[in-house]
């Protein structure tokens, strides 16, 4: 049992966090008085904590920070990412209750009750994270209740040998959209986005970019994302495991037959390496946050990146895929960016929309530009 040391006055909510190795911390809680199961990853990132909880790609996970304070500029709906937070429950080392921005309109733990997403805070967030990267993700119990309706603990850690596998859920299907729509910029240039849990800040890139986009359901075959005669397609990020999502790499397999222009971003990138006859594999304890340096094999110029990935492209399957690989990871070398050698497709594991502070990749998006132009015999 492991727990945090400082005074429990601040809340009257208390919280326990079960891992499946039997590891039990207890904190301080806040937000929805609740119990969620999940597989527990971390980010390392120092801002953004919104547009993280509102990241559909977390679906399935209970998310933890490495950065100790956490609200601090409270909450505004400008910066989300979704509809609301998609997280399954929030770890963090030490809540601000009383944040101070300009922008901000709401506390965060106020937030996160009325969205109902249990968070704990006041424990070893470091002491988790090691534990993590040591023997990898695991699945968890977070359990939020009032002071002195106390749970049974033994009855937890019994639990806590079957927690279900987020994987095993249609978690894309949880996220995505039902049904299409339009986003009008009033360019001349129309693109659809498979949407297997996109991030808003990728659509208002294309947009951006002066691209009309047509966001449609994962659930869309081949033809019907014809039918909007799109001069481009972009695969989106997403949650979950790329290889359940059969039906959508069967339709990105059609699609590549058409020789449109094709951007896949993160679960893209994935998607389109299976599509091509490529494999993907678990990370160990995957790459979240916003400092991940990244290579370009070419140029061999680094690039800061922002990452929220637990699957990654195994490089030695691409061999005879038609695919080349374009950067990497310098920490762990796992594969950052793929081309097409002779069709107009690339993909990166990275999200080239996030804007963290630095802005080093967002480029790639004027080089779909260029390639659907070109497509198009525009340039």
């Amino acid at each position: 049992m492991r727990g945090g040391s400082y005074a429990l006055e601040e809340s009257s909510k208390r919280a326990v966090l079960v891992l499946e190795d039997g590891t039990l911390i207890k904190g301080v809680g806040f937000g929805a008085v609740k119990k969620v199961t999940g597989e527990v990853v971390f980010n390392t990132g120092m801002v953004g904590y919104t547009e993280a909880l509102t990241d559909p790609s977390y679906k399935g996970q209970i998310l933890m920070q490495t950065y100790p304070l956490i609200g601090n500029y409270g909450v505004c709906s400008k910066h989300f990412e979704s509809d609301g937070p998609k997280v399954e429950g929030y770890i963090i080392r030490e809540l601000c209750r009383q944040p101070s921005h300009h922008t901000s309109e709401k506390r965060l733990d106020e937030w996160l009750e009325e969205e109902g997403i249990p968070g704990i805070e006041r424990v070893d967030t470091r002491y988790l994270t090691k534990k993590i990267r040591i023997q990898g993700v695991m699945r968890g119990i977070l359990q939020v209740y009032e002071a002195g309706d106390e749970p049974d603990f033994q009855e937890l850690l019994e639990e806590s040998k079957r927690i279900p596998d987020p994987y095993e859920r249609d978690l894309v299907g949880e996220v995505a959209v039902k049904e299409p729509y339009r986003m009008d910029c009033g360019g001349k240039i129309d693109v659809v986005l498979i949407d297997c849990g996109v991030k808003r800040s990728i659509v208002r890139s294309l947009l951006n970019e002066g691209l009309n986009v047509t966001v449609v359901p994962p659930t869309y075959d081949a033809d019907k994302i014809l039918d909007y005669e799109p001069a481009g397609i972009v695969v989106s990020n997403g949650p979950g495991d790329p290889k359940r999502c059969g039906a959508i790499v069967k339709t990105i397999s059609s699609l590549i037959e058409t020789d449109l222009p094709i951007f896949g971003i993160c679960l893209g990138n994935q998607l389109i390496s299976l599509a091509l006859g490529g494999d993907t594999y678990k990370l160990k304890f995957g790459h979240r946050g916003q400092n991940h340096p990244c290579m370009d094999l070419k140029t061999k110029r680094c690039f800061i990146t922002s990452q929220n990935h637990g699957f990654a492209v195994s490089e030695a399957s691409l061999k005879d895929t038609g695919l080349e690989v374009t950067m990497i990871n310098v920490n762990d070398r796992t594969v950052e960016g793929i081309r097409h050698k002779k069709k107009p497709i690339f993909a990166v594991q990275f999200h080239p929309e996030a804007s963290p502070g630095p802005n080093d990749t967002y480029f790639l998006f004027r080089e779909f530009k260029r390639e659907v132009e070109k497509a198009l015999g525009r340039v």
